[in-house]
């Protein structure tokens, strides 16, 4: 995709927990493969645009460490097409031609890690600010979790604030530092610290709750996450909801004074913006996937074993995260054939699903659970020649794109999701003119609910009968809703996302500059 225009004039550090390339090792020897997904797409096409740019990411396996170590701990050069490869400091690796990236791997010792990611980040943040935890029993704070924030999550904040310190130094103090997720709270209030003449800007990918919900941490905690977001210039989110949210958690939990027409929050002389943009998909990239002989040859498979003699699919695509609400969804499609006995042998439920975070034991016990919800609907409903659910667990795009291809209705019922990929890019391949049943709880649902049927993810019934709904709608009303639905996306799509963060940041940037000396 080609980089957006717009950007501040500046050098640019980004950081977020994955990279845009992770190395390994195979008996040929080195190995590098490129990080997957529309967000990577769209920042690596920004960085290897820009001469001065440095992306900071955790060295994510033993190789990576050894690829840091092998350079002191410092930015390497990577080529990006049409494999990545080091580029050496005295060129050898180069290709004329080919696009490249200054990347920094920032080893983290494992405890520390675990306690980061495994306690704090996940499941701590992510069951808190998806809305997970009943309360009454969850979560228990113990010395266990005051130990992992401290010798976790503050230090590797730290570490990777140190890392981007740097690299800003590197580049004269001046730079435009764009930090992404829950995994770095800490990170810009400890930049700002040192370097007062950065832009910083961070991008929250999950939802922010209401001041409540953030009671749950103990004051210090609570109080450091906010501290450290307020470091930034703006702080985004996909939603004007999250971003709202934000700026009434300040005021409630700092007592700090907020303009909720403006969106923005006072902290000293300093003003800060919450801002939202909603993270899309690159269309072109997706359709040009859905057209390859490999997905051709997986829908054909698909059509056959799911589709034919007007037999209808039901998909979903998911982590077996329990935020995405899968169990549910299983018990509303069992509810579906209850209620509607003729459709037994008539519709079937794909669910392919890519296992998540099984280090974390939440996140164990929900795959757990959902094998057992799997086994009850088809023990119940299964007749000769037709099971209900098939429940694979495999990581496969092509698999997944040609799914979205064939199915009917995709279900998409999370208990909470800051945006929801999967259905904006179900409905820009779709060749059945498939119905999105999406949770009104996803970002998504802002963008593309007037043309799903709307799904109320605790309420069992209500999506047995919205999936009925999407089975039995009209053919002309679902193909209308269909292509509104991609149009959106189309017209909202990655390179836009990207874009108006840059342009925003540069009129930013402008202002700053504008200012008088010791102006606010």
């Amino acid at each position: 995709m080609t980089p957006p225009a717009g950007q501040p004039d500046l050098p640019v550090v980004l950081l977020s927990h994955r990279g845009p390339v992770s190395f390994g090792r195979d008996e040929s020897g080195r190995t590098a493969s490129r990080g997957a997904g529309g967000l990577v797409t769209a920042l690596t096409g920004l960085m290897s645009d820009l001469p001065d740019a440095v992306w900071v990411c955790a060295a994510s396996s033993e190789e990576d460490a050894a690829v840091a170590a092998e350079h002191g701990g410092k930015a390497v050069e990577v080529t990006l097409d049409p494999e990545p490869r080091l580029r050496d400091q005295d060129g050898a690796g180069a290709a004329d031609g080919l696009p490249t990236m200054r990347l920094r791997l920032v080893e983290v010792e494992q405890q520390a890690h675990d306690d980061f990611y495994t306690v704090i980040a996940n499941p701590l943040l992510w069951f808190l600010q998806h809305g997970m935890y009943g309360l009454a029993l969850a979560p228990v704070l113990t010395k266990r979790e005051h130990a992992a924030w401290d010798d976790g999550y503050v230090a590797v904040n730290r570490l990777f604030a140190d890392a981007v310190v740097e690299e800003v130094q590197a580049r004269g103090g001046r730079a435009l530092v764009m930090l992404h997720d829950y995994h770095f709270y800490l990170v810009a209030g400890k930049v700002r610290e040192r370097c007062p003449e950065a832009v910083l800007s961070f991008f929250l990918h999950i939802p922010w709750p209401g001041p409540d919900a953030w009671r749950v941490l103990p004051p210090a905690w609570r109080e450091a996450v906010l501290n450290g977001l307020l470091g930034n210039d703006v702080v985004a989110f996909h939603t004007e909801g999250f971003a709202r949210n934000f700026l009434l958690t300040c005021q409630e939990l700092l007592g700090l004074p907020v303009d909720l027409e403006a969106m923005t929050v006072r902290v000293g002389d300093r003003v800060v913006s919450a801002r939202h943009y909603p993270i899309s998909i690159d269309v072109a990239a997706m359709r040009e996937l859905a057209a390859s002989p490999e997905v051709a040859e997986h829908a054909g498979a698909l059509r056959e074993a799911f589709c034919d003699q007007g037999r209808q699919l039901i998909l979903r695509v998911d982590r077996t995260d329990p935020s995405k609400n899968i169990v549910r969804g299983f018990e509303a499609f069992a509810t579906l054939l209850e209620d509607h006995p003729e459709l037994v042998g008539r519709v079937s439920f794909l669910a392919l699903l890519q296992p998540s975070r099984q280090d974390v034991p939440e996140y164990a016990d929900y795959l757990a659970e959902i094998g057992a919800a799997v086994a009850r609907v088809n023990a119940a409903h299964a007749r000769e020649d037709y099971q209900p659910v098939d429940l694979r667990l495999v990581e496969d795009l092509a698999m997944a794109v040609a799914a979205y291809t064939v199915c009917d209705v995709l279900m998409v019922n999370a208990l909470a999701d800051g945006m929801n990929l999967v259905a904006k890019e179900a409905v820009v391949v779709n060749t059945r003119e498939s119905v999105l049943a999406l949770s009104e709880n996803t970002g998504a649902h802002q963008e593309l609910g007037a043309f799903a049927v709307t799904l109320h993810p605790f309420d069992i019934q209500q999506q047995a009968d919205a999936l009925y709904e999407a089975l039995t709608m009209g053919r002309d009303l679902r193909r209308a809703r269909r292509e509104a639905a991609s149009r959106v996306v189309e017209e909202n799509d990655i390179t836009k996302w990207l874009t108006a963060q840059l342009s925003d940041l540069a009129v930013d940037l402008d202002a700053m500059e504008e200012r008088p000396a010791g102006g606010s």
